[in-house]
This record gives structure tokens, sequence and C-alpha cells, in this order.
């Protein structure tokens, strides 16, 4: 399997969420659940095709507003659930339920703050109920209601199921015979996404045709209505930047305090793609690696760098792990053998944050003397499957279902291989393992969405756009193309590497953007924060 999905989202994963959560979480499925039986209708799927009424989506906005029912969830947090219609292009439509989780300031709240953490296909309600440091700062925290929010298919929203736990192992884990892009390679690649497709067919009820993006930010206004709030305010992190660019192209008039962090701009002519982001992968891959050989100390924490030589000698050792294990797999204690996409999948998942480099140079260290342990427990944490083998949440699923409704396309295997060859020129380490990314969504069920024009969104209020330097996932090209691209748009840069910029410690960057969210201030100028 490759680790990325189709544009227009960049990243499959977005790690500011940790892995422990706190004992709220437990209360969220239960409660989720209960309210989800009582509401959610048979879900019958109708593709939306062409454009949707604004008279039907009006009407279907009014039919399901109503005020949102929270429920204690303990502490600063409360748990609650709405309804929404499956289709906003049919008055017809059964319903599906979104899942919420709210921390609440210790004060009288100003206002609310809907917050999506990316993906797509990652979950908001686990965002803020691990911890709303974890979507916020105290700044905003102490101001705000910070609500997360499942979209449709995500989590403990209605949500896409495809597999069990030993199939979804065997999709993202499993050895596939032949090299890479041979045929015999491919038609194993086919059979594999093929039984996922259908396994998301059957179990999904209808629900494949209708989590598209649009979708998802007519609910987001679905939800401000809900709230009784005239406008909305938002944080969206990573593909979240593109969810509130859809939506403040759909509702200008109703965007208050926007902010897009980590910006994913599909329109634009630079950067986007998978060659661009396998690219930056590899930059990032690079930039540890020369940390690691200077013995520094972000990059080693408390090891020693495994790898020797230059900084090209040590890529090419890397290279050559990747086609060792390709070759020769390496079996784990609980039977699982790492290949090289599963190992590619481990490197990339600490290049997210440089926080994690130092997980980088333990699996180099345990991969070159023959241990797969540290290799599966990155991959594993990228996939969000727990050490008991159970996947804590749908991620896989969500994205590939969102990704292949609105990116899939009839893709030939004259052209996969031509992109192949382009993302190994562009990234001879890890771009072998990245091609063939249009198989799964050859297979799927459901044709894909026409994609949308360009937004600008005219009359919207003013919106922030963060972009990081040295960010893998989504170029800082986008960042600057999506800020001059919308018509309110204003650029906010920080230098550095890394996903996305805010609430992660650079006092420049959370400033600015404490100022504009808890006071309104939009900044005179790019900050340029260092």
């Amino acid at each position: 399997m490759t680790l990325f999905p189709n544009p227009p989202a960049s990243e499959r994963r977005a790690p500011r969420i940790p892995r422990s959560l706190l004992v709220v979480l437990a209360l969220v499925l239960a409660l989720v659940v209960g309210i989800a039986a009582a509401v959610a209708g048979t879900a019958t799927a109708h593709l939306a095709t062409g454009t949707i009424s604004s008279s039907t989506a009006s009407s279907l906005e009014k039919k399901y507003t109503a005020p949102v029912e929270w429920t204690h969830c303990g502490g600063s947090y409360w748990c609650g659930s709405i309804q929404a219609p499956l289709d906003w292009s049919d008055s017809s439509t059964s319903s599906i339920h979104l899942a919420l989780m709210e921390h609440r300031p210790s004060g009288t709240a100003q206002g609310d703050l809907l917050v999506n953490p990316g993906g797509p296909g990652e979950s908001g309600v686990d965002l803020v109920g691990s911890d709303v440091s974890n979507a916020v700062d105290s700044a905003v925290s102490s101001k705000d209601n910070v609500i997360g929010f499942d979209p449709r298919g995500v989590g403990y929203s209605s949500a896409v199921k495809c597999l069990d736990a030993k199939g979804t192992d065997q999709y993202l884990y499993g050895i596939l015979p032949g090299a890479i892009g041979s045929s015999e390679w491919l038609a194993a690649d086919r059979a594999n996404a093929k039984t996922f497709a259908s396994a998301c067919e059957k179990n999904s009820k209808g629900l494949l045709a209708h989590v598209d993006t649009a979708s998802a930010a007519r609910d987001m206004d679905l939800i401000r209505a809900d709230l009784g709030d005239p406008k909305l305010d938002y944080l969206g992190y990573s593909y979240g930047t593109y969810l509130g660019t859809i939506y403040a192209g759909l509702f200008p008039t109703k965007v208050g305090r926007f902010v897009l962090d980590g910006a994913d701009d599909p329109w634009a002519e630079t950067g986007g793609g998978i060659v661009a982001q396998t690219s930056g992968f590899e930059g990032d891959l690079k930039t540890y690696v020369t940390a690691c050989l200077a013995e520094k100390k972000e990059a080693v924490g408390t090891s020693t760098c495994p790898l020797t030589g230059t900084v090209d000698q040590a890529m090419t050792s890397i290279s050559g792990l990747l086609s060792s294990v390709a070759t020769t797999p390496l079996k784990a204690k609980d039977g699982r053998m790492l290949g090289a996409s599963t190992l590619a999948t481990a490197i990339v998942d600490p290049l997210y944050s440089t926080a994690e480099w130092p997980d980088l140079t333990t699996l180099f260290a345990s991969t070159l003397h023959g241990d797969p342990a540290e290799a599966f427990t990155l991959a594993d944490d990228y996939n969000e499957r727990s050490p008991k083998g159970t996947y804590e949440t749908n991620t896989t699923e969500a994205n590939t279902a969102i990704n292949c409704l609105e990116g899939g396309a009839d893709v030939s295997t004259g052209e996969m291989r031509k992109e192949a060859a382009q993302l190994t020129k562009a990234a001879p380490v890890l771009g072998p393992y990245e091609g063939y990314t249009d198989v799964t969504c050859d297979e799927w069920p459901v044709k894909p969405l026409a994609f949308p024009a360009p937004v600008t969104a005219p009359g919207a209020g003013p919106i922030l756009v963060l972009g990081t330097t040295g960010d893998p996932a989504t170029p800082y090209a986008e960042a600057k193309a999506l800020a001059k691209q919308l018509s309110s748009g204003h650029l906010v840069t920080r230098y550095g590497q890394g996903h996305t910029a805010y609430d992660l410690g650079n006092t420049c960057i959370d400033t600015t953007v404490d100022a504009y969210l808890v006071h309104g201030t939009v900044p005179s100028h790019d900050p340029l924060c260092h």
C-alpha cells in the first residue's frame, strides 16, 4: 500500500492527537451510539451529481436545525450529536448523525470555535476530547467553547466501515508478490483493493456517495445554525483547511474568524500533488539525516546516530534498507512481515513533527540490525492500530472513501507507471514506494464527483492562512497560493520544519492566531515567524 491519498487531501494523518486519551472519550462512544440509534434513519445512497439546489439545501437546513442537546462527559467536556441529511440535494433524504465534543471555559464563553484536525478522516471529537490543548492553546480555550466534530463518514459520526482488523491488516501490511509496478504486483494490488472496496460498499449503509467535502461543509453550517451562531468561527488543520475553504466558498457571508493551518490548496499551480508531497517528505528525511549525523539532540535524543558517512551516503543506506526488506521481509513477533511499503510508512510517521525525530533514530538502529519491532510501532501509530491488533479509528476507511469520491479517476496502468517514474526521480528514497495510488480508487464502487472550481469567497471575513516553510505534508507554496487566491486571505508564515504551525510552541505564531481568534485582530502584514 502507498502512503498518501490522491488530491485534494494532502495527508492521511494529523499527528496532533496523543494515543492516550482522557477517560472522557470512553464515554463518548456509548453516548453517541445511543443518540445515533435514536436519530439516524436507514441510509439510502443518492449520488449527488451536478449543483445542489440552494432552495433544497436551505429547506433541509431549516428542517434539521435544532438546539444541540449536550450531555456532561466529565470535567469541562460535553458530548452531543445532531442529525443531518444524508443527501443535501434530496428533500426526501434520510438522516445521518454527527458527533460533537465541546470543551467549555471556566467562565462565560465569548463564543464557539469549531475545529477540525484534518486527514481527511481524523476525529475532531478525539482532538478536543483527548485534551483541548491538542486543539488550541489556553488563551483560546479559556475564552471560547472549543468544539470538535467528526465529519460525515468519520469516527463517532455515521461512519464508513469496511473490513475487520484481520482484513485491514492484509490491506495495509500485506506483502504483494513481484516487483512494485510489475504485472504480477498490480494484479495482486487490484485484488486487494477490490476486496477492500467491496467491503466498504457492503458495510457503510449508503454513505460512500455522500462523504464529499462540500456535504461536510454544509454540515458545518448546520452545526453553526444548531449552535445559534450568526457566523462560524473555525480552525482547520491540514485537510481541515480545504474543508474550511469549501465552506467559505459556499457561505462567504457566514465566515467569522477563520484560521486555516497547514494550507491545502489543490488548485495551486505550484506545490500540491503526490509528487510534491513525497518530495517534501524526502527533503525532511534529508534534514533529519543531516541532524542525525551531526549527533544533534533533536534528532538522536539520548541515543547515537546509527547512520554513517556523508548525508548522501546515509540516504543511500536508507534506500538500501528499504530494498533489502522488499526482497527479504522481516518477521515480527505477531507474525506480520515487514516489507518496504510498511517501512516507508514507518519512516514518514515521525517526519510530521521534529519532536518525533528521535523515533527515526530508534527505527533505523533496530531495523538495520534486523529487528522490525520499532518499524511496526511507528507504522501502527500512522495507521492508528493498537498493540492489541485492533484499529482505534476508521481513518483509513474514511480517508479512502473521501479521496476516491473526490479525486478518484479511471487511470491507465501506463499513466500510473509514468507517475511512479516521476516519484522515483523526485524522491529516490521514498518515491519508489508511493506510486500506484489510483489502484484503490479504480476499484471504488462510487463514481467520483466533479472537482470544484477554485474558491475565492468574495464577501467573507478575514481568513488567516498559516504555512510552514518546511512542511512536508502540505508544502508552503500551497499556503502562499491559497492566501492569494482567497479574496480576504492573510498569509502567516512559520519558518521551520514539521506539519502545521499553531499551538506547537512558536510564540510568534501563537500570539498572532490568539489575537485574531480572541480579539478579532487581523495582522497588518505577514509576521514571518521564526
